[in-house]
């Protein structure tokens, strides 16, 4: 955990500038020693308590045992921990009963957790979601009604969207929703792969459930949101009767598997009583609220698995004695650690140029969350909010799919011990694997993105990405030692936007299956250019904590501590560089097939495949 912990404090104090987050009023007397101390408490609770039951969490999964889901003891251990030293509510206000501290400092803490036990911090990362959609759409009842569970682990939260014949289409939900009272609805339906769904972890399981109320329209402007206690209040708001939500059987995927995953129903054990939240018919909206807040968190979860798997195959690699140097002949010299071999240094600098660009992305992402509620109303909030809007397909997808890669190669640094279960790195990959689905595959948010968010509020999303890259671009020029990486981020920038508009003038010309036919490409390359951008701050932030050069003295001749600052540095350069050397070309291709309006894909039958 201290390497994880000193790149998370490299990002929020020399590149994001948590300092500055300190000192918008609403955070009070928190400081950056509060913050520390905070991180710091994180990462020990994660080692202590998170890492050590990951392993049996994944081989020991969840099981339905005389009505009940039956867990690791383990499980329950750590999570009260977790609530005991005041985590549900980090990024919460202190008047709902949170810890008011500042969201981007809540996801650091979180990326700590994540690392250590993925499908153990789930149940508080769902939780936070849920919380999060009641906070700020729900009536001030059911504030005081549910909050104060939901953030001091007095029940967990969950949200529930697919149904066993709508997974990722959700204009198909069926579940109805009867009026029953003021705002009180009887449901009637079945869902599927709802995480966290039933288990023994808490006193209550708060549903968040999208539902279809009599008469209203079709597809998803007829879905309204409700919130769905596993048992009902009781008159001192803890857990009464049953509420009629019954477990009809477990989903057992092949990672997270210390998260239970469910098929619900709604109403077939008896009545199942839901509050409507906000106004009937929105609750899509409702709803994405708490998906997009979901969306960033899975692009860190991705960052943090990829980053366990990273150092466990550094670690590896230093250690593993095997093989000669290439221009060794001598049979009886000894054998050398692997990390002296050319390709093994490259998939360890594959995986840090993946997993340390996209943490730089995931954190960014969440600096807007605090920059939104900084001054709500104002240009630079609304500035904050298109770029939020404009990133989150890509925080989610970019690294899901990139960091993924990082674990595969974490196992092939391993060789032939990487896919055993001696080493955690193939159930870190499997874990992994969830993470290009969850929350929406990799095709749908390239159509989200290419379909709708770069052509939101008339393109001022954007203008409004290229107008901060290009004011990262002036900064780092006055490092000659950036300049080649400057130079290479501003031409792609120029093709992502003419590449952009290409593919817009042809979906509005009508031909939308040719224009949104690659879109997957499209977010990728994006994507790669955003990381790029999230290097370059990186690069510059590390050369100005850079001693003084010497004059004349190469960087290989300089006495260096291991775990130096002047290393980490160093190593933060060498893994941008490495990036714009071997990733951003990738992504200056992939724009040219899409300006191309390539429909090889369209155009193959059927029966061709």
């Amino acid at each position: 955990m201290s390497r994880l912990l000193r790149e998370l404090e490299f990002h929020l104090g020399e590149v994001l500038g948590l300092s500055e987050v300190l000192k918008q009023p609403r955070f009070g007397d928190i400081d950056r020693g509060i913050a520390t101390a905070m991180l710091e408490a994180a990462a020990e609770l994660a080692e202590a308590k998170f890492a050590p039951c990951a392993a049996r969490l994944d081989a020991d999964e969840p099981r339905w045992e005389g009505g009940r889901v039956v867990l690791p003891l383990e499980a329950g251990e750590a999570l009260r921990a977790y609530v005991d030293a005041g985590f549900p509510g980090t990024a919460f206000p202190r008047p709902l009963g949170g810890l008011g501290l500042p969201f981007l400092l809540s996801q650091a803490c979180g990326a700590l957790f994540a690392a250590a036990n993925v499908s153990l911090y789930s149940y508080p990362m769902l939780t936070q979601g849920a919380a999060n959609v009641i906070a700020r759409y729900g009536s001030e009842a059911q504030r005081r009604r549910y909050l104060p569970a939901l953030l001091s682990g007095g029940a967990f939260g969950t949200m529930c969207l697919s149904e066993p014949q709508a997974g990722s289409s959700l204009a198909d939900i069926r579940t109805s929703a009867t009026p029953a009272g003021e705002r009180q609805y009887s449901l009637r339906g079945r869902k599927m792969w709802i995480s966290g769904g039933e288990h023994e972890l808490a006193g209550n399981i708060i549903h968040l459930v999208l539902a279809r109320v009599p008469g209203g329209p079709p597809g998803v402007k007829g879905l309204s949101l409700f919130i769905v206690p596993r048992y009902r209040l009781d008159a001192a708001g803890g857990a009464g009767e049953a509420n009629g939500v019954g477990l009809i059987g477990l989903n057992h995927k092949m990672g997270w598997r210390g998260h239970v995953n469910t098929a619900l129903s709604f109403g077939d054990t008896g009545e199942c009583l839901g509050e409507l939240v906000g106004r009937e018919h929105e609750g899509l909206g409702y709803m994405f609220h708490l998906m997009n807040e979901a969306r960033v968190a899975v692009g860190l979860c991705a960052v943090a698995l990829a980053h366990a798997g990273y150092q466990y195959s550094l670690d590896y690699a230093r250690t593993r004695l095997q093989g000669r140097p290439l221009g060794g002949r001598d049979p009886l010299a000894p054998p050398i650690p692997i990390i002296g071999h050319p390709d093994v240094r490259r998939m360890l600098l594959a995986q840090k140029a993946w997993v340390e660009g996209g943490m730089g992305l995931v954190l960014y992402c969440a600096r807007l969350v605090d920059e939104l509620g900084a001054a709500p109303g104002s240009a630079e909030a609304e500035k904050a909010s298109l770029l939020l809007e404009l990133l989150t397909p890509i925080a989610k997808s970019w690294p899901a799919e990139h960091c993924l890669e990082a674990n595969k190669l974490a196992i092939q640094v391993a060789g032939g011990a990487g896919y055993t279960r001696d080493l955690p790195l193939e159930r870190l990959y499997r874990d992994n694997r969830l993470n290009q689905i969850h929350e929406g595959s990799y095709g749908i948010h390239g159509l989200d993105l290419l379909g709708r968010k770069v052509r939101m509020s008339d393109g001022r999303a954007l203008q409004a990405f290229l107008g901060e890259v290009q004011h990262t671009i002036r900064e780092a020029l006055h490092s000659d030692e950036l300049r080649a990486e400057c130079r290479a981020l501003a031409s792609a920038v120029q093709a992502l936007a003419a590449t952009t508009r290409r593919l817009l003038e042809t979906l509005e010309s009508g031909e939308a299956e040719r224009a949104l036919s690659n879109a997957t490409l499209y977010l990728d390359a994006f994507g790669t250019i955003a990381v790029a951008w999230r290097w370059l701050a990186q690069a510059g932030a590390a050369l100005r904590g850079l001693p003084p050069d010497p004059g004349g003295v190469p960087d290989g001749a300089r006495p260096q501590a291991e775990g130096s600052a002047e290393v980490f540095r160093r190593g933060k350069l060498a893994a941008c560089r490495f990036f714009f050397r071997h990733d951003l070309p990738r992504a200056r291709a992939q724009l040219a097939l899409l300006a191309s309006l390539d429909d090889t894909a369209l155009n193959m039958r059927d029966d061709q495949f």
